[in-house]
């Protein structure tokens, strides 16, 4: 969830009914890679969201996609028939995909009016009916019929606008059937979202993918030209030499109102600071009945947040080895409280490499270079917030700590897989 949507934990879905009108600006540019897969089967009701005059076929083999990288994972998309060309950011943290549809970004902006496929989703369709079990909240429904949704982020940020069905075209010859995705007429952001969670709704279980992949490279804050990742649908010719963890699953009893019943959800067992291993409750990194410290990761999350039982021991282990040099009273956009005077690489030096350790022995090393951000005048802060200055009491491990790390997300098997790599070169 997030460009300089940067915390994607989502605090509230709400649908309601409302009269919208398109008035929005075109871009018809397309891309030339392709995919195929089966579409959804229709299971129930609520399921019947996709409709295919084509059968596709499952992918037998990988396809390669790329994204940029500054402070998400951005992948251009092309959407509608003939295809227009849509700046997303790529969020496992999400469920509903969402592309801007208002004039305010004229480069970005998706035309309605130019596409053959698209359609708006009326009240009485299946998703816009009250207590969803997908939603917290019912929704309603106006004179007009429309289905209208609001989408709030842990950060404030607010994407709201008519829920659509609209293709997602690969190539000339081959589409996706119409997908349910928002069609946002206003947002706060340049960029709409590809929602890539566990739920009904996302763009991996409407598509029926069963395995998807990245890598992130190195970000580069000053550069012109953002650098480039990898991004596969389907196998991954590298996960031969990836190390697996399990995707937890959970009773619906404990889907508490902490809890992101659809997050990438694993087991965390502690972690190491310069070889240190902190003293660090492994409680801490379990959701508890209330659904505090889950620990997801996230894509559409910048940096690392975590609950105050385990960021507590890292920002005393922190404040032993580089105390002498942070910046008092200083605190990066609201979230990051342990900032410095100097380079991230000279605090970096002072402070050591991080090893997050998972189940079964799974590790997957921070180095030290990445462990801060240099955030400008000569300042760098540690990539680690306090998850509470979320109102989110969750541990997400973000994309800023994902850099050089293949991350493969296998639903089919229900794990996540973990790969080191020069990621500037995996494209």
């Amino acid at each position: 969830m997030a460009s300089s949507i940067s915390n994607s934990i989502l605090l509230i879905f709400i649908f309601f009914c409302n009269s919208i009108s398109f008035s929005t600006q075109s871009n018809n540019n397309s891309l030339s890679f392709s995919l195929s897969y089966l579409p959804l089967s229709h299971q129930s009701a609520a399921s019947k969201l996709i409709h295919s005059s084509k059968k596709i076929q499952s992918p037998s083999s990988n396809h390669r996609l790329s994204f940029k990288y500054s402070m998400a994972l951005i992948v251009s998309l092309p959407i509608g028939t003939p295809p227009q060309t849509q700046q997303m950011v790529l969020d496992t943290g999400s469920q509903l995909s969402w592309i801007q549809c208002h004039n305010k970004t004229p480069t970005t902006s998706f035309d309605p009016s130019l596409s053959s496929s698209f359609s708006i989703l009326p009240c009485n369709h299946p998703i816009c009916k009250p207590r969803v079990p997908d939603f917290t909240l019912p929704t309603t429904c106006d004179q007009n019929r429309l289905c209208h949704y609001s989408y709030f982020y842990a950060d404030g940020t607010l994407a709201e606008g008519n829920l659509v069905r609209e293709k997602i075209a690969f190539s000339r010859t081959q589409s996706t059937p119409p997908l349910a995705l928002g069609c946002a007429t206003a947002s706060d952001e340049a960029e709409g979202i590809l929602g890539m969670n566990l739920g009904r709704l996302s763009f991996v279980s409407q598509a029926k993918i069963s395995k998807f992949s990245y890598c992130t490279p190195v970000r580069q804050n000053n550069a012109k030209v953002k650098p480039t990742g990898a991004f596969y649908l389907g196998q991954n010719p590298y996960s031969k030499t990836f190390k697996y963890i399990d995707i937890l699953t959970f009773p619906e009893s404990q889907r508490s109102p902490n809890f992101d019943p659809f997050a990438y959800t694993v087991t965390m067992e502690g972690i190491r600071i310069g070889g240190k291993r902190l003293n660090i409750s492994r409680s801490v990194f379990r959701p508890d009945a209330g659904g505090s410290g889950q620990t997801m990761i996230d894509s559409g999350t910048e940096y690392t947040y975590l609950v105050d039982g385990a960021y507590n021991k890292i920002k005393e282990e922190v404040l032993r080895t580089a105390g002498r040099r942070v910046k008092k009273g200083y605190v990066y956009r609201g979230s990051l409280d342990l900032c410095f005077n100097g380079n991230s690489m000279e605090i970096g030096r002072l402070i050591g490499d991080m090893v997050l350790e998972f189940t079964v022995g799974v590790q997957v090393v921070i180095p030290k270079e990445r462990m801060l951000d240099d955030v400008g005048r000569g300042i760098s802060c540690l990539g680690i917030g306090r998850s509470e200055r979320l109102g989110v009491p969750s541990n997400i491990i973000g994309n800023f700590h994902q850099q050089n790390q293949w991350v493969e997300f296998d639903l089919e098997n229900r794990r996540v897989g973990f790969g080191g790599a020069d990621c500037s070169r995996s494209v």
